[in-house]
């Protein structure tokens, strides 16, 4: 597992490639067992593929011209162009998880605080089962990539989804058509501070 942690890259070039369903279960599956706050796992995962990712794709393109249009976030048009490049990574992968706190609302829904806290605490639960799903695809051969770009299409894809529940992201699967070098990381020694004894 440790050389999964180290050797994971966020990959945007997929092979045409199907994967196994033998294989995705074993992805799933590691989310699945995935720690939960209260062990609410308040998770659920949509997979798509084929025509149907086609579709789903299609209301987040819809999204994003809308957001071009009728901007809800202040720096749309500085971020758009990377959602649609997103958009194109996904179109390409041949699997597309779409993730949802089951427990969760709309984010342009107001909540109180104990609301909030919940909230806080799922997605943290949330973002370790896909992390579990992340580390469990490379040891398998398959590359992934963390969606958060689902944002800017926030009601079209909920709407289409048709499901209660909070939107938090996606995630691309596929086996990698490239090899990205390690990306920049801060050094241990600026991220971590000791307060023993």
């Amino acid at each position: 597992m440790c050389d999964s942690i180290y050797q994971r890259r966020s990959i945007r070039k997929y092979k045409k490639d199907e994967i196994s369903g033998e294989i995705l279960e074993k992805i799933l599956d590691a989310a699945r067992v995935a720690p939960s706050g209260k062990n609410r796992q308040p998770w659920k995962f949509l997979v798509y593929g084929g025509e149907e990712k086609k579709e789903i794709l299609k209301k987040m393109r819809a999204g994003i011209k809308r957001e071009l249009k009728e901007p809800l976030f202040k720096d749309s048009k500085r971020l758009l162009p990377d959602a649609d490049n997103t958009l194109r990574i996904m179109m390409s992968a041949p699997i597309v998880v779409f993730v949802l706190n089951t427990n969760g609302v709309s984010p342009m829904e107001t909540i109180d605080m104990d609301g909030r806290f919940t909230e806080i605490c799922d997605s943290l639960s949330i973002g370790a089962a896909i992390e579990n799903m992340l580390l469990r695809a490379q040891q398998l051969g398959i590359g992934s990539l963390w969606i958060g770009n689902t944002c800017f299409a926030y009601k079209e894809l909920t709407d289409y989804i048709g499901r209660s529940g909070q939107l938090i992201g996606a995630v691309a699967l596929g086996y990698p058509d490239e090899s990205p070098d390690a990306r920049p990381r801060k050094k241990l020694k600026d991220i971590v501070e000791y307060h023993i004894g």
